[in-house]
């Protein structure tokens, strides 16, 4: 199975560091929100997306790049993102979004990190340490039950 995985990741690069594990857990292909357009999405059976969350949503380029993609109607996606505190929107606004875009989703997966966004820089930010090897190797399961490789 062909598999393209999209990410953005900005400020601690947690986002990135769950994308590097899924992809290398697999064999997928890999690229940063910026350099979307030097692959063809619809050569791909799989595209994940994920960025961290940024004043709780999707950092904005990502969201861009979805919206501006073309599909097959009907391939598959997943979502992923890092974030300070886990609200459970986060899954509903992506999948909506892959949704209204063609694509069947197959999977969400989420996940505490590092995060100094605001008044938490003030106390040297929450979740130190996150992503650690647990949220690398849970990014590992999730990622080979959604494609099952």
């Amino acid at each position: 199975m062909k598999v393209l995985i999209v990410y953005k990741s900005y400020h601690h690069m947690n986002t990135e560091k769950i994308a590097q594990a899924m992809a290398e857990e697999i064999g997928a292909d890999i690229t940063s929100v910026e350099n979307i357009g030097s692959y063809d999405a619809k050569s791909y059976d799989v595209i994940g997306f994920g960025s961290g969350i940024y004043a709780w949503q999707y950092h904005k380029a990502l969201t861009n790049a979805i919206e501006g993609i073309d599909v097959i109607p009907g391939q598959k996606a997943f979502s992923f993102c890092t974030y300070g505190k886990k609200i459970d929107k986060f899954e509903k606004i992506m999948g909506e979004l892959l949704k209204s875009k063609g694509f069947d989703v197959i999977g969400h997966f989420g996940r505490e990190a590092f995060d100094t966004f605001g008044p938490l820089k003030l106390v040297g930010g929450i979740n130190k340490g996150r992503p650690n090897e647990q949220d690398l190797e849970d990014a590992k399961k999730f990622i080979r039950d959604v494609v099952g490789s």
